[in-house]
């Protein structure tokens, strides 16, 4: 597996940034966002799940939209991006067709 070169500040600065400006649009979900704050921090599986005190299964499973975190888990997670958990609203490509 590729090691990954670490992030200098400027560019975990840029990469936060467009994190948080593509959530701030409504254009991230979570397995997406789970990946890319871990690569904002330029750290591999393993080393994002010890931060979080997660395992790098669990870590997998986030990132490939197969888990259920908890509310405490994702709180833990975005609380150094400065994300709050809460409802965002589905764009109208992404909404399916409810009864009439």
């Amino acid at each position: 597996m590729p090691r990954l070169r670490p992030p200098d500040r400027e560019e975990k600065l840029a990469r936060r940034t467009a994190l948080a400006d593509k959530a701030a649009a409504g254009g991230l979900r979570l397995p997406q966002a789970v990946r890319e704050m871990r690569r904002a921090l330029g750290l591999t599986q393993a080393q994002f799940a010890a931060r979080f005190g997660l395992t790098r299964q669990q870590v997998i499973d986030l990132e490939l939209g197969r888990a259920n975190p908890t509310q405490e888990t994702l709180q833990r997670i975005a609380r150094p991006f400065g994300f709050t958990l809460g409802f965002v609203p589905r764009s109208r490509a992404e909404e399916e067709p409810g009864p009439d």
